[in-house]
C-alpha cells in the first residue's frame, strides 16, 4: 500500500466478525479479531487460518517441537457480525454528538 494515505477499516481488534472467504469460511459463526494490521491490510481471527510453525530448543522455548497458532488474514475475507440479523453486515459511519459511530447497515444498530 501506499504511504501516502493511512487506509481506515471499520474493523478494530475485539470485534467480532464471520469469515465470508477461504477455507475458514463461516457465515453465521462469528469469531473474535485478535490484532489489526492496516498497512497490509491484514486481521488475525481467533482460530481461523491455523498454521504449524516448527521451532528450535531456546532459553525460551526449551523444549522446541510444533506450535499451532493463527496467521493472519486479509481484511477483505471478513465482515463485521451484527447479532440482531445473526450473520455479517456492512458498516456505514454517522456522527452522532460530535462522535463518529460505527452502525450495521442491515439492522442499523450501533457497533459498541
Amino acid at each position: 500500500m501506499s504511504n501516502r494515505f493511512k487506509p481506515k477499516f471499520n474493523i478494530k481488534k475485539g470485534d467480532n466478525v464471520v469469515v465470508i472467504a477461504g477455507d475458514d469460511k463461516d457465515t453465521k459463526k462469528s469469531r473474535k479479531v485478535l490484532e489489526v494490521f492496516p498497512e497490509e491490510s491484514r486481521v488475525l481471527v481467533e482460530g481461523v487460518n491455523i498454521i504449524t510453525k516448527h521451532t528450535k530448543p531456546s532459553a525460551r522455548n526449551t523444549k522446541g517441537g510444533i506450535v499451532k497458532k493463527e496467521a493472519s488474514i486479509h481484511i477483505s475475507n471478513v465482515m463485521l457480525y451484527d447479532a440482531k440479523s445473526g450473520g455479517g453486515s456492512k458498516v456505514s459511519r454517522t456522527r452522532e454528538n460530535g462522535k463518529l459511530i460505527r452502525v450495521a447497515r442491515k439492522s442499523g444498530e450501533a457497533i459498541k
